[in-house]
This record gives C-alpha cells, structure tokens and sequence, in this order.
C-alpha cells in the first residue's frame, strides 16, 4: 500500500512541474523540470516504482488531461516532435533507478546516484533525438544538437535530483526495502 502512495506522489509531482516550462526555439522543445522530476523519482523510488509512478503520469494523460509542459496531454505529445523524450521517460526512469538502487551508503553513495542521474539523462536526451528524427524528419547529428541548450540547465537539475536522493535516502534508508 505505501509503495502505492509513494508512485502517486511522485507522478502527481511530475505533473505539478509541467507548469515549470521555458520556451526555447530550437524544435519546438522547451527547458521544463518534469524531465528532472522523473529522474529523482527513479533516484529516490528505484526502478520499479519510479517505471510505475513515470507511467502513471503518462497514462493520466493518455486520457487527454494536460499534464505535459504547454498544458499538452500525452495524446497530443505522441503526435508532435517530443514523443521520444516522452518515451525516453520511461526507460530512463527504469535505468536510472536500477543504478541508484546499486548505491551503498556513504561517498559512494552520491557517486551512483550522480551515474544513475546521468544515464537518465542520456537516455532523454538519445530517445527525444529519436523522437525528433521521426516527427520533425530530421537526420541524427542536427536532431542530436537540438539538446545543446538544455545540457547545462539539465546538469544543475541532475545535481539537485541527486542532492535530494541523497538527502531523502539518508533520512528514509528502509525506503529502498519497500
């Protein structure tokens, strides 16, 4: 039941941080914290419960409700040219928190979780070129450098994700039990 309540959190965070949303020219992807918050919820849950709580959300809107960044619903992002970063949610949220869930205590510790982070990240970042390859027809290096101006804003987000998964693991050490 708690592992229940931990996936709805976090899905419900993802949403909330949908409002967070920078437009950027390049393709039509604007800077948003949600890709973050799936990242720290596969850090702080594992890869089950942060696969489950990263579906969830989705799943929500897959039945229109906006839940997206622009106030879009998963149905509409499948359409347009940041379905693979909407795929890539998923999977990075299912590695990051295989790596995180490896994590032992003390320095180590932070380290795992900064790779866990990074490798959700680059999985974002190699799906949503995918993403942009398929629906805005694209070949792969000009789709792959639509990333450049998130990587800096996207590696201060990784950081917090891993300061508060640490922060949260440290206070909380039976929730990688549950």
């Amino acid at each position: 039941m708690l592992d229940l309540a931990y996936i709805a959190v976090f899905a419900a965070l993802i949403i909330v941080f949908a409002f967070v949303s920078i437009p950027v020219g390049a393709a039509g992807v604007p800077i948003v914290l949600q890709n973050a918050i799936v990242i720290l919820a596969a850090l702080v849950l594992g890869p089950k419960r942060g696969f489950l709580a990263t579906a969830l959300f989705l799943g929500i809107g897959l039945l229109g409700i906006p839940v997206l960044a622009g106030g879009r619903s998963t149905l509409a992002a499948l359409a347009g040219p940041t379905v693979g970063y909407i795929v890539g949610y998923l999977v990075a949220a299912f590695v990051a928190g295989a790596i995180a869930y490896r994590a032992t205590r003390g320095g180590s510790a932070i380290l795992t979780l900064a790779i866990a982070g990074l490798a959700g990240l680059a999985i974002q970042y190699l799906f949503g070129t995918f993403g942009l390859m398929l629906r805005a027809d694209m070949a792969f290096m000009p789709a792959l450098a639509v990333n450049g101006p998130f990587i800096i804003p996207d590696l201060i987000k990784v950081a917090a994700a891993v300061g508060i998964a640490s922060g949260v693991h440290a206070a909380f050490p039976d929730l990688r039990k549950a």
